[in-house]
């Protein structure tokens, strides 16, 4: 049988050395969330971003350039700190040629601080520790990089040596984020830097390498692919005719109507825009951009390629989808065999005993089972709609780390990027789910179907609180539970017999000794350690009339609904009440 022709569409191989030439760094800012990395850029680009967050929080990869005063650039980007947006930050790190780690002087190094550091290693960058928030009062700077260094890892004698430590200076970026100043003293370890990128036909760049930072390290070569670029930043759906559009960082040369497909859909670039929104006819290598004209909106993370034409880009869709539907059916066909062995075994087992009986008729043993069973066990089902494709992947990471489902299920009926659609409520009404829509809007008429269908659309925008809705709702569908509070406690004296017509009654004589006993309450019987009896009470008496109530040190005669309840001297009755505890689920998304 022929081998079948490989069709797709491969990454050129790295071009050589002398080919290189060079192009401008990127840089990524990490760090713990509230450490102050929106702000710190926001004085280099003398904006306040940082006060338009919801939160006070960065949920998305935000990239930007900075011209330097020797004329070049450096691309910045911006990432999340919080703990949710793990695959955002990773991204980040193996999207840059350094790492710059800020580190407040007040906290220290804290978790995200510590995962920071994993993936740049990880990545094999380069990383410049900023130490910033050095203006509040009882702060100690003085050994912060060594104990970072010890935190981390790294020996504290290694730590000047292979990355460096540099203060954020209060003064000139309080004065940049009031706007007071736009000629701040800006870091510029770009200033010895030398980027290169490999020359092909003047349309299109190859490769990039970082040759070296300051004294940072060992020469930290990076390459970009032939006509291939990472879309590493977000990908985001827009209201606009030109489709869905997605940012991407370094990558290669891309101009106007160029084509190719990333790991899933395919795109002719039809509406470049700069970082700053401005329409660009190219981008070369490091450049932030927002590209226009996707069929549909490839995954943050997924590598795009350039290809001849749109026919070439075509063909490599079909040649992927041909082998991804390969793939599932040989998943589904070791699903079937494992089945049909099952079945098999069951069939012989059958056939064993219909030969052991002979010409009899095997009955079925027990009744039959119903084909579908009605699932009454708790369950929370949820469709998650967001803006780009990072801040869904982190909501699903979240949804991800729930190990309750043993009193609640949760399950993710349906997720995408884009507003709330009419789809989406015809799913939402087929399984009874609540719809999170995450920095994104719910036009007015599928907002309108969706109150005549009563269903819940919850909008939001900070991260946190839509986990903190998930988890109330949970909390919601868990069942109550019942605790028992003890309300008073008697020791049984003697046990009388009563006449009660013809029959004789037990009837424990007994004396209260803490609390208060209540007629309408619950009972138990104590011997030793052993419970005897649970139940109610049909009669209480006092001095022979019936009470309601015996008070403490008072002496009292029970008789119990069960006749055989019998008591012994000695014997605790305790008298409870059942209380309804509000439950709450133990799930603990990390934050």
């Amino acid at each position: 049988m022929k081998d079948e022709e490989n069709k797709d569409a491969v990454p050129a191989p790295p071009a050589a050395e002398e080919a290189l030439r060079p192009r401008p760094p990127v840089v990524c800012v990490m760090g713990h969330v509230d450490h102050g990395k929106t702000t710190l850029l926001d004085a280099l680009r003398d904006t306040a971003v940082v006060e338009t967050e919801f939160g006070g929080i960065t949920q998305h990869i935000g990239a930007f350039e900075v011209k330097l005063p020797s004329g070049g650039k450096v691309t910045f980007l911006d990432t999340p700190g919080h703990a949710a947006f793990t695959s955002m930050r990773s991204r980040g790190a193996h999207s840059t040629d350094i790492v710059v780690l800020v580190v407040a002087a007040d906290d220290g190094v804290m978790e995200q601080t510590l995962e920071s550091i994993r993936m740049a290693r990880e990545a094999n960058v380069p990383i410049l520790v900023a130490i910033n928030k050095i203006d509040k009062p009882g702060v100690n700077v003085v050994g912060l990089p060594g104990r970072s260094a010890c935190c981390a890892g790294w020996p504290s004698t290694a730590w000047c040596a292979s990355r460096r430590a540099a203060r954020c200076r209060p003064c000139p970026c309080r004065r940049c984020a009031a706007g007071t100043s736009t000629r701040c003293s800006r870091p510029s370890p770009c200033r010895r830097s030398s980027c290169s990128s490999a020359p092909t036909p003047p349309d299109r760049s190859r490769a990039s390498s970082l040759k070296h930072w300051w004294t940072l390290g060992p020469a930290s070569r990076r390459r970009c692919w032939c006509g291939a670029g990472r879309c590493g930043a977000a990908a985001r759906w827009w209201r606009a005719r030109a489709g869905p559009r997605c940012a991407l960082l370094h990558s290669p040369l891309v101009r106007k109507a160029q084509g190719g497909p990333s790991a899933g859909p395919q795109s002719q670039v039809r509406i470049l825009r700069s970082a700053e929104g401005a329409s660009i006819e190219e981008a070369p290598p490091s450049c932030p951009v927002v590209v226009l004209g996707w069929r549909e909106l490839p995954a943050a993370g997924d590598l795009v390629l350039e290809v001849a034409s749109e026919k070439r880009a075509a063909e490599v869709m079909r040649w992927r989808a041909a082998q991804r539907m390969k793939e599932k059916q040989q998943s589904d066909s070791e699903v079937i065999e494992a089945k049909m062995s099952e079945h098999q075994q069951r069939y012989r087992a059958m056939l064993s005993r219909k030969r052991a009986m002979g010409r009899y008729k095997l009955k079925p043993e027990g009744p039959r089972e119903k084909m579908i069973k009605e699932d009454t066990h708790p369950a929370l089902n949820v469709i998650v709609k967001g803006d780009v494709d990072g801040s869904v992947e982190a909501i699903l990471d979240i949804l991800d780390t729930y190990d309750d489902h043993e009193r609640v299920r949760l399950d993710l009926v349906h997720f995408g990027v884009g507003q709330v659609t009419p789809n989406d409520l015809e799913i939402a009404e087929a399984f009874n789910a609540i719809i999170y829509a995450f920095n994104v809007e719910c036009p007015p008429a599928v907002a309108a179907d969706a109150k005549d269908l009563n269903i819940s659309v919850r909008k939001h925008n900070v991260i946190y609180r839509l986990v903190d809705d998930v988890k109330q709702e949970i909390t919601a569908r868990i069942p109550v539970t019942q605790t028992e509070e003890v309300i008073g406690e008697a020791n049984v004296l003697q046990e009388f017999m009563v006449s009660e017509g013809r029959r004789k009654v037990p009837v424990a004589g007994c004396r209260c000794v803490r609390g208060s006993l209540a007629k309408n309450a619950l009972y138990k019987i104590i011997r030793g350690q052993e419970t005897v009896f649970e139940g109610k009470l049909v009669s209480m008496k006092h001095l022979k009339e019936e009470v309601p109530t015996i008070k403490r040190d008072q002496e009292c005669g029970l008789k119990f609904d069960d006749p055989e309840a019998r008591v012994q001297p000695g014997d605790t009755v305790l008298c409870y009440r059942l209380r309804d505890v509000a439950p709450r689920t133990d799930w603990d998304p990390g934050f």
